[in-house]
């Protein structure tokens, strides 16, 4: 047999569901405590992006993933790019700094970007935006991403005063109280000052829920660091905690599909 070529960690397929069989068999119903927040929040992500092409960074919003995976069935495709950047860190001097990606990594990365369709020449020639989501606390994230982005832009000679029309990031922070004071990611972010003013956008979520997709909800895939970019793509997990996150997502996607999910999710954006 032929070893499996690297990729993403794979994920079911719940708008089209056939491949579930009985996984489900025997779950408890989930109880999607946080469905309010998280339809308001959608809500405000498709009203922020620009008539763009949702693409979800890492695993934090899969439940947002799911919930637009069905409600915009038909209509727009939603897209996931499950990259996380974490890796380890090294000395530079006398600081502490995350090691640069290396040439294998950067690689594959851009083979990832290409298999979701955002190359430097594609990016050049879409009508509509790509817009970016991920849940955000100082943007180290969306920050390694543009930079993946933006070097691969630059060796392939596309125009960037072209693209940086063409890419949105909506980063979905944890509420708090606004004051002049409040500390806000985008603003100590050198990268953000290279895209226009509407290129870079946030939405909030309430602290227990953002807390809850970003650190303590059970997800259906590993977490995908770059040292394991190019190891062999893995198969599904089937223990008991993969199998009640996965009646979280179909519940997700179910909503989503039905009639109240859509009009609720559309109330949200129209608002």
């Amino acid at each position: 047999m032929m070893p499996a070529e690297p990729g993403v960690p794979f994920r079911w397929d719940l708008v089209t569901p056939d491949q579930l069989g009985s996984l489900l068999d025997g779950t408890v119903p989930p109880s999607l405590w946080f469905l309010d927040d998280l339809v308001a929040c959608a809500g405000k992500v498709l009203a922020r992006s620009g008539n763009g092409d949702l693409y979800f960074v890492g695993r934090s919003l899969d439940s947002m993933f799911d919930l637009l995976g069905g409600a915009l069935v038909g209509v727009q495709q939603v897209h996931r790019l499950p990259l996380s950047f974490r890796r380890p860190e090294v000395r530079a001097g006398n600081r502490w700094r995350q090691r640069p990606l290396s040439s294998a990594e950067v690689a594959q990365g851009r083979r990832f970007l290409t298999e979701v369709g955002l190359t430097p020449y594609r990016l050049a020639r879409r009508e509509r935006p790509a817009v970016l989501v991920d849940v955000v606390d100082g943007g180290t994230t969306f920050g390694e991403l543009f930079t993946l982005i933006r070097d691969w832009i630059e060796q392939e000679r596309e125009p960037w005063p072209v693209i940086r029309r063409k890419l949105r990031f909506v980063g979905i922070t944890s509420r708090r109280k606004t004051s002049p004071n409040t500390f806000r990611w985008q603003h100590h972010a050198d990268w953000t000052r290279t895209l226009p003013a509407a290129g870079v956008v946030n939405v909030s979520l309430p602290p227990d829920v953002w807390s809850y997709f970003g650190d303590h909800q059970k997800k259906l895939t590993r977490t995908f660091r770059p040292g394991d970019w190019t190891a062999e793509a893995d198969g599904p997990g089937r223990d008991e905690h993969t199998r009640q996150a996965l009646a979280e997502a179909a519940a997700l996607v179910a909503y989503g599909r039905s009639t109240a999910g859509r009009h609720a999710v559309a109330r949200a954006a129209g608002r």
